[in-house]
């Protein structure tokens, strides 16, 4: 059996790799369309894996066009493990289109759960206004609605939305969860379809978008998504841009609803600079960065070792794909 995976992903993971796979013929890239075996260089043709590991650094380091290559070019490929959590942006869907079997990353679920979590804290809180108080040297008390009183509505219930509702549990928040499948959430207080959510609205305090996007959820959030939201609520976008219609935001943060939009996806990436939302006072703005916590690669190894031997042995992979979530 072929693994085609980066050097620096074999570097890291090396030893306990071995004893997994033993015998497996491990094929490294070196650079683009420069690929090894056992430190030779060897030409593409000859590169034809079983499994291949698209992970975090082949990204960053731009290698993911000479993976994907492979994926596509093989007729041997019957696994990709993703370093994404999300599958909508290319080349993902093609990979599952050729009947390859994709699993798709948990490794972003902890930071994301943790940025959702600060953001909201930070809003319901009044922290800013302690530190304006502070500046002006102002004692005065700054009242506000306790977490443990407030009602969250999770639009998706993936490894990260599960993620963000084991962090919400502990302060006693009343949640509710969003899902398309309308299967059970054991995290909370109660399970409702997507198709109802517009029903949720006026009942939530913090809205979060943590789902898929497909056909269905594009641009989900529209006028009557937010003419039903609840005044003075938050909305929290973790998912993709494409979920909110943008003018339809604009306007029903003139009215408070919501009265202050996190946002940390967007339609084009890197946001222009002319873009309306980097100067609304009731919009943060941050680069889809919610998901880069520095133990993403640890935690993205360690799934792809536990994924390869699941493989190997037969049984389920954690986190594969449905089709159904691209439209296949």
């Amino acid at each position: 059996m072929q693994i085609l995976m980066t050097q620096a992903a074999h570097d890291r993971v090396r030893d306990r790799l071995a004893p997994i796979a033993p015998g497996a013929e491990i094929i490294t890239v070196e650079g683009p369309d420069i690929f090894a075996r056992a430190g030779a260089p060897i030409t593409a043709d000859l590169v034809q894996p079983e499994v291949v590991w698209l992970s975090l650094d082949s990204w960053l380091a731009g290698l993911l066009p000479t993976l994907v290559g492979r994926v596509m070019a093989s007729p041997k490929t019957r696994w990709t493990q993703i370093m994404a959590a999300g599958i909508d942006e290319p080349p993902f869907p093609a990979i599952i289109q050729k009947g390859i079997r994709l699993t798709k990353s948990s490794a972003q679920a902890v930071p994301i759960a943790e940025y959702v979590l600060g953001h909201a804290l930070s809003l319901l809180i009044p922290i800013e206004t302690q530190a304006a108080l502070q500046r002006e040297r102002t004692w005065k008390k700054t009242p506000y609605r306790e977490v443990a009183a407030t009602r969250w509505l999770l639009v998706g219930y993936g490894n990260i939305g599960r993620a963000i509702a084991a962090r919400i549990r502990p302060f006693g928040a009343d949640l509710t969860v969003a899902r398309r499948s309308g299967a059970d959430a054991d995290l909370a207080s109660r399970v409702i379809p997507q198709s109802a959510l517009i029903s949720a609205l006026p009942e939530a305090d913090v809205v979060v978008l943590a789902c898929s996007m497909t056909a269905e959820t594009r641009g989900m959030a529209d006028r009557a998504f937010f003419a039903a939201m609840k005044p003075g609520a938050i909305l929290i976008n973790i998912g993709r841009g494409d979920l909110v219609d943008d003018d339809a935001l604009r306007e029903a943060l003139d009215r408070d609803q919501p009265a202050h939009a996190v946002l940390d996806v967007f339609k084009t990436e890197p946001l222009p600079a002319d873009s309306w939302f980097w100067d609304h006072p009731k919009v943060r703005v941050t680069s889809h960065t919610s998901n880069s916590g520095r133990g993403n690669q640890a935690r993205g190894d360690e799934l792809f070792l536990e994924n390869l031997r699941r493989y190997l042995a037969g049984e389920a992979l954690l986190y594969e794909a449905d089709p159904g979530e691209v439209g296949l």
